[in-house]
């Protein structure tokens, strides 16, 4: 009987839930059952607040992350000034037979000097003097006018256009304004200005500007080294005359400093790999065109990494780490942020239009360096100064591109955030998607 009786228990307990309701009918059983279903049933209950939560979780997370695009998209001052295609293109540069030299942000740039009368104006960066020709048209008040460029073509190219402005009849600028083109680095704009007149050092000019992107007459020729995807020699130099190329880097300077240009001016992920790559090439005649870089990236590239677009971007980074040190960009950037404010009369405006992190990174800080430096020495009245002499903006209404100012002693920074090219100058000129527009205004004397 004891046999049976186990063997129907276990031929029940292979059966469905159902069947078993049936057959076992025993107190015991009962209780089992329940308990089982029971607690079937809680879990089932819990899973499904589980599923729940997590829904709600994901709702929250989705949330979350839509508002921190929103965030991140109040970080990017995009302009929002309607673009005019018309005036772009009548001061369109000759960027070569690739493409013209199209000059960034031209609306935005005018803006910046339109505010007060601008007697006295340096453009640093003259290129092919698509922003000086517009702010010499737009201020016939303007007596006295500094082009400075290094790079021996866009001077000639620059100074031709200028005098053709000046003889032309688009614009009546004044009789008496005064233009000096020079072929000089900006770093030298003190000396520039003390060799026209030492008086300039002390009263100051109106108005600077910086553009430190690549000119497109300067990338389209591959003579220069600077393309990508154009072959020509290893050189980058803006200025001929001097003596380091990008070819001296890769052949021979020490392994270490290879890599560490990659990786700090190229802010290169890869630098390691291509730091040796470079160094195996020595053994087989080194590098000394700008093809032979590009293949070494190209083969030394992981097809995972985008494809084609993966190494075109990797050698971009490295192309601009080599300009960076050939030119040795940064350090003088920094330096001559110090010296433009320098030569700013009071309630003058110096504008810097960046086009990579490491060069915008160097602007944000030197400006917040300038503004916030104290000459009185420290001491506690210089102190209580600092808190009470800010600049007047009474102009804000008139001024839109203003959003957000940063005062200090010696002046503000009118872009707490750097503004960039609207989207419709995106699509007309993507060489221009990473440029960055940021002002300072010193202080005026009270």
């Amino acid at each position: 009987m004891a046999k049976s009786s186990t063997a129907k228990l276990f031929f029940l307990s292979s059966l469905s839930s159902s069947f078993r309701l049936r057959y076992l009918t025993t107190a015991t059983t009962r209780t089992s059952l329940s308990f089982t279903f029971t607690c079937s049933r809680n879990i089932t209950t819990r899973a499904s607040k589980s599923n729940k939560n997590k829904q709600k979780a994901k709702v929250v997370v989705t949330a979350a992350a839509k508002n921190s695009v929103v965030v991140k998209e109040k970080r990017r001052t995009r302009s929002d000034k309607a673009l005019d295609e018309h005036a772009i293109q009548s001061y369109v540069g000759d960027g070569g037979a690739a493409a013209p030299h199209i000059p960034v942000m031209l609306g935005e740039v005018v803006d910046v000097f339109s505010s007060k009368p601008l007697r006295s104006f340096v453009d640093c960066t003259v290129g092919a003097a698509g922003h000086s020709s517009a702010i010499i048209q737009a201020h016939p008040e303007l007596k006295l006018y500094f082009g400075m460029d290094v790079d021996p073509v866009a001077y000639e190219k620059a100074r031709a256009r200028i005098d053709a402005i000046l003889n032309g009849d688009s614009c009546h600028p004044t009789s008496d304004l005064k233009t000096h083109t020079i072929l000089k680095n900006f770093r030298h704009i003190k000396s520039v200005l003390s060799e026209v007149d030492k008086k300039l050092l002390d009263t100051g000019v109106d108005g600077i500007l910086m553009d430190l992107g690549m000119s497109s007459m300067q990338v389209n020729d591959p003579e220069r080294g600077f393309s990508v995807l154009g072959n020509g020699p290893l050189d980058m130099r803006m200025d001929p005359q001097a003596s380091l190329r990008a070819e001296d880097i890769l052949n021979s300077w020490p392994d270490t400093e290879v890599g560490r240009i990659l990786r700090e001016y190229g802010e290169e992920s890869n630098w390691r790999s291509l730091q040796n790559k470079i160094v195996k090439a020595r053994l087989h005649g080194g590098l000394h065109t700008t093809g032979e870089v590009a293949d070494l990236i190209r083969n030394a590239t992981p097809g995972t990494r985008g494809g084609r677009q993966g190494w075109i971007k990797t050698a971009t980074r490295v192309f601009q780490a080599l300009r960076i040190a050939v030119n040795d960009e940064l350090k003088t950037l920094e330096d001559s942020l110090y010296s433009c404010f320098d030569c700013l009369a009071p309630g003058g405006r110096l504008a810097v239009i960046s086009f990579h992190s490491l060069e915008d990174r160097i602007v944000k800080q030197t400006f917040l360096d300038i503004i916030n430096s104290n000459e009185d020495g420290g001491d506690e009245e210089g102190r209580q100064r600092i808190e009470l002499r800010k600049i007047r903006n009474d102009n804000g209404e008139n001024e839109p591109w203003i959003k957000q100012m940063i005062q200090g002693y010696r002046g503000a920074i009118l872009t707490k955030r750097p503004i960039t090219p609207s989207e419709e100058e995106e699509r007309l000129n993507r060489r221009c998607r990473s440029a960055k527009l940021r002002v300072i205004q010193k202080v005026e004397r009270e």
